[in-house]
């Protein structure tokens, strides 16, 4: 045992010591199977129709090259090569045993993002069978099986084999920070588990579990490669590998090679432990780091901070906290913990984006909050899938809150209302700011894909003897509480109107709790450090059978704990009534600003409904009025309210969900935050 790796276990000793308290008060929930929910939903379900019948088409079809390029950049390469870029060539030539042939289409990451593509499109078939889609992923994956075959390791990163064939993992010389061979490994990996759990099919999981087993091989403690992920995420992914051997241990069988689950957590492990420890003394297991920009400044588990590419920071965050669920490993928590409240408490923008910094794609210091911030789609994804894992690991409605904001404002932000065009950055102002049909780096899409068809399975928890109600969409599920099959169906006008009813269906009387999340904003808390405040001047209402009970609320949720029958039913009512949002006084980005919100929505002016919008302001005691209008941007709540205009008279403006801007004009002018009026 080196003096460096004897430093670290004593480090993780004490750290776990320390934190042992936390963690004995941990009170893990887990999210449903998508196969158990139904979503039937006037806000959710023709959002889904779209991206089920056009969204997920238009990616595959898109990274065939099948798309006329409306950016400078690919059109240029399309004039230059006579044709655009096409992911699945690069699979080809590899199967056909090309190797270092100089050229390759997309960036190095264009296999991770069809592996994130089919790891969407996995979810999506889990909820809506869809054979035509089906028959269109398989003849992929025989692609990518192809490509992998000709390798004896069963090593497979496009990029590599046909530019750089020597510097597999980024060794010799390469980058894995450019390569992306291991983020690459990580989203194969995850799209054959997701294909498998959607279909039955082993295919594509096999080239994960082989190449799994490959990197087992060469990458951990000396002597084998110190290499981590230059763009985190492969860590959840393979925790995830692990997870799914150790639940269904019989499906090693159909693999065909050896499995030993334990090295798939040996690994994930790794590539988090081994963060901030890239050389010892002796060298001899020295690698190359990129410092913060890769959350490799320090050992993971005495980082305070969220720091470095909002996106790698974001999913390394999720994998860490995924990990510290199975593991319950105190160090982890206290890290996630540490991560999430920087985050949300002093880096994060009022729609949920993440990222201020366009330069390396990152985060800014605390407080940095610009209007005109980077804020990648990408990265606000990310951090709301890191925001559901800590609800699992720690059952407060905060995190859900938290995505709840991601889910209906950067979310959606993100793909037009048509489902085929696409925001990379979601500024909270800007002009002539349009969505693509196609980017060079066109990461985003899939990502989109990723959180869309994974929303279903994170309405509903449950551990031991609670249930839990994360989220307002109306659907059904079948959830089994401690040997019960309890059905619960879910009504609601959220996000438009604040009420929701939940039927609970049981064969039998039983005892248990169903835990109701009452979002901060309805409670006057707009953000759980008060990086933003509000006022909703509204209050929350809870019947059960018809009858008002008192709203008893545990870290975010209504509790209510009875007998249940058959035919019982509980009825919400939130206040969605508009509010003014106003920031901290440490921010210092939009000193002396406002913004409006409604419910989880974020509301945006466009220059569409007010004109000279530049020079608006408007007052803090504004009274703001509330429409419903169908034919609108496919049926939105628009808030109407009185601005003064720069000659000092009254004008009305027109507010309109965040998501929704661009979408009529694109480029219009837009802006969220709005000076305030003194007299």
């Amino acid at each position: 045992m080196t003096s460096l790796y004897r430093q670290r276990v004593i480090l993780l000793l004490s750290i776990a010591v320390i934190s042992f308290s936390r963690v004995s008060a941990q009170q893990v929930i887990h999210s449903l199977n998508l196969q158990d929910v139904k979503v039937n939903d006037s806000f959710w379900s023709p959002k889904l129709k779209v991206w089920k019948t056009v969204t997920v088409y238009d990616v595959f079809d898109k990274l065939e090259g099948k798309y006329d390029p409306d950016r400078p950049d690919i059109k240029a390469e399309k004039e230059k090569w006579g044709r655009t870029r096409n992911a699945f060539l690069n699979f080809d030539m590899v199967a056909q045993g090309k190797v270092d042939t100089k050229a390759h289409d997309g960036p190095p990451w264009y296999d991770g993002l069809v592996y994130e593509t089919i790891r969407g499109a996995a979810d999506l078939l889990a909820e809506y069978p869809d054979p035509k889609l089906e028959q269109k992923i398989d003849a992929y994956i025989d692609r990518i099986a192809a490509a992998q075959a000709v390798d004896p390791d069963g090593y497979i990163n496009t990029y590599t084999t046909l530019t750089q064939p020597t510097m597999r993992w980024g060794q010799n010389g390469g980058e894995d920070r450019w390569q992306h061979d291991v983020y690459n490994s990580g989203m194969l990996i995850d799209a054959g588990i997701h294909y498998y759990k959607a279909t039955g099919k082993t295919k594509l999981l096999k080239v994960g579990v082989k190449l799994s087993n490959y990197i087992y091989k060469v990458i951990g403690p000396a002597p084998k490669s110190n290499v981590i992920p230059g763009h985190g995420g492969p860590e959840e992914a393979m925790l995830r590998l692990y997870q799914l051997f150790k639940t269904h241990p019989s499906l090693k069988e159909k693999m065909g090679m050896p499995v030993d689950e334990k090295n798939y957590l040996a690994v994930a492990k790794f590539w988090i432990d081994e963060r901030g420890n890239y050389g010892e003394k002796d060298g001899s297991h020295s690698r190359k780091s990129d410092g913060a920009y890769n959350q490799d400044q320090m050992p993971v588990v005495q980082q305070k901070t969220i720091e470095g590419h909002a996106v790698r920071a974001t999913l390394l965050a999720t994998g860490v906290t995924a990990t510290a669920l199975e593991t319950k490993n105190p160090a982890y928590i206290r890290t996630v913990n540490n991560y999430w409240d920087n985050m949300i408490g002093k880096r994060m923008f009022i729609t949920g984006g993440e990222g201020a910094i366009a330069q390396d794609e990152r985060f800014g210091p605390d407080y940095f909050l610009p209007e005109s911030a980077y804020l990648e789609t990408c990265a606000s994804i990310s951090s709301g899938f890191f925001s559901e894992q800590m609800n699992e690991l720690d059952a407060d409605g905060k995190y859900m809150d938290e995505f709840e904001r991601v889910a209906y404002n950067n979310l959606l932000s993100g793909v037009s209302l048509s489902g085929d065009h696409y925001f990379y950055e979601n500024p909270l102002i800007a002009n002539n700011h349009q969505r693509w049909a196609w980017h060079d780096c066109p990461c985003c899409p899939p990502m989109i894909l990723k959180m869309v068809s994974a929303l279903p399975q994170y309405i509903y928890g449950y551990n031991n003897n609670n249930l839990y109600v994360n989220l307002f969409i109306g659907s059904e599920a079948n959830i089994k509480l401690n040997g019960t099959n309890v059905l619960l169906k879910q009504t609601t006008g959220y996000p438009w109107k604040g009420n929701t009813k939940v039927e609970v269906n049981i064969a039998h009387p039983k005892t248990f709790t169903i835990n109701i999340r009452i979002p901060g904003w309805a409670q006057n808390k707009e953000n759980p450090f008060d990086l933003y405040l509000s006022n909703v001047g509204g209050t929350v209402a809870l019947k059960v059978n018809g009858k008002t009970v008192p709203v008893q609320i545990n870290k975010g949720y209504a509790v209510v704990n009875r007998s249940w029958k058959k035919g019982d039913v509980i009825e919400l009512m939130l206040p969605v009534q508009p509010r003014i949002v106003t920031v901290s006084d440490s921010v210092k980005t939009i000193k002396n600003k406002l913004a409006i919100a409604a419910g989880p929505i974020v509301y945006g002016f466009e220059s569409i409904d007010n004109p000279g919008l530049k020079d608006y302001s408007v007052a803090s005691g504004l009274i703001l009025k509330t429409t419903y209008q169908p034919d609108l941007l496919n049926g939105v709540n628009v808030i109407i309210g009185q601005a003064t205009n720069s000659a000092g008279q009254d004008v009305r403006f027109t507010a309109i969900p965040f998501y929704s801007l661009g979408n009529r004009t694109p480029g219009a002018p837009y802006q969220v935050w709005m000076p305030e009026k003194h007299n």
